[in-house]
């Protein structure tokens, strides 16, 4: 999410509507996937704002990432010094040269000039063309049909032709995942509520439902922004996390699991002492000086990059947001120095 988030005090692999309950039969059964408490090893900044003439740029954030063509593809939101949102995107073979990569900002492109932030990439096999989705503020998309050619993206086009009845105030952070029959549009709203759309593959990307609410808690942080969700590989489940903000104002992110993308919900890492990844569960690689207390709005490294966004459990690695912890605290939410790292699930700790 990129705009009208609060400030609080202190703030490599290639590729029915329910409500959160207390116990949890999809956690149970994927007990032999997920064994024990998620540990994460966290590297220092790999990619920081790189700023040029006309993008004097303080954070760079909210990044969705695939692996296509022996080659890493990484589109994220911008901020610059004025406080205006953008996109950029780089491409890189090995997360050792990301920080060396040459950014494309995105408004270079003339269809996608202005107000656009949050993207997340895919490819839909359906129509053969590569989707980017965005906010702008309502939920909108561009297609491509070379990812690595941003400068070819279409004009925006919004999924919904006036806004539905349901829309959140802040309506926010789309994602967009397919089962064999339906596609469909998570969101978040700020304001303790997980919302779904959805649409039949045939008629994607119109003909979508009003949101309905998914899972909502009565305080508005403990399901706040940021989701993404996933296919399961060889399990036959779904995983979705959601950013949350815990104890100081410090970022973390919950998991649920599900049978079904329009099904039940049910908790699998879901507090500030079990997260799925916070600070209370990351630690860093050696000789990397721990440099931020927030693991926030991410991608998990898919073992693909078709429109089924599957994961695979065996192998997590989590591109997220961080900011270096002795960074000024400034009440504009656009200029904070958000970087980007990579955390690795950590199989040696119990």
């Amino acid at each position: 999410m990129a705009a009208s988030a609060p400030i609080l005090a202190d703030g490599q692999a290639p590729p029915t509507d329910g409500s959160a309950a207390s116990s949890a039969p999809a956690a149970t059964r994927s007990s032999n996937v997920f064994a024990g408490p998620f540990r994460w090893k966290s590297t220092g900044p790999l990619i920081s704002p790189i700023s040029d003439e006309t993008h004097k740029l303080v954070s760079v954030k909210d990044p969705t990432v695939v692996y296509y063509g022996d080659r890493w593809h990484v589109y994220a939101t911008t901020a610059d010094t004025r406080g205006q949102w953008n996109m950029v995107y780089l491409s890189f073979t090995n997360w050792s040269e990301a920080q060396s990569a040459k950014p494309y900002y995105m408004d270079s492109n003339p269809n996608l000039r202005g107000y656009h932030c949050a993207p997340q990439v895919f490819y839909f096999r359906p129509q053969k063309k590569w989707y980017l989705i965005y906010q702008s503020q309502p939920p909108t998309y561009s297609t491509a049909d070379d990812i690595g050619k941003p400068e070819t993206w279409s004009k925006p086009e919004y999924f919904f032709a006036s806004e539905p009845p349901g829309v959140p105030k802040l309506w926010i952070d789309y994602w967009v995942i397919c089962d064999e029959k339906n596609a469909y549009l998570f969101s978040s709203g700020d304001d303790g509520r997980f919302y779904r759309c959805q649409t039949k593959i045939q008629d994607f990307p119109k003909g979508f439902s009003n949101p309905v609410v998914v899972m909502q808690s009565s305080n508005r942080f403990d399901l706040f922004e940021a989701s993404c969700t996933y296919r399961l590989k060889g399990t036959g489940q779904y995983l979705a996390l959601i950013e949350a903000i815990g104890k100081s104002g410090h970022r973390y992110y919950k998991a649920f699991l599900a049978d079904r993308l329009d099904g039940e919900w049910t908790p699998l890492a879901d507090t500030w002492d079990n997260p799925f990844a916070g600070i209370t569960n990351v630690t860093f690689d050696d000789g990397v000086k721990p440099w931020t207390q927030d693991i926030s709005h991410g991608e998990i490294l898919r073992d693909g990059y078709d429109e089924t966004l599957t994961i695979n459990p065996r192998n997590l690695q989590f591109l997220y947001q961080g900011m270096d912890s002795a960074a000024p605290k400034n009440p504009d939410y656009s200029q904070l120095p958000w970087q980007l790292g990579l955390l690795r699930l950590d199989r040696q700790k119990k």
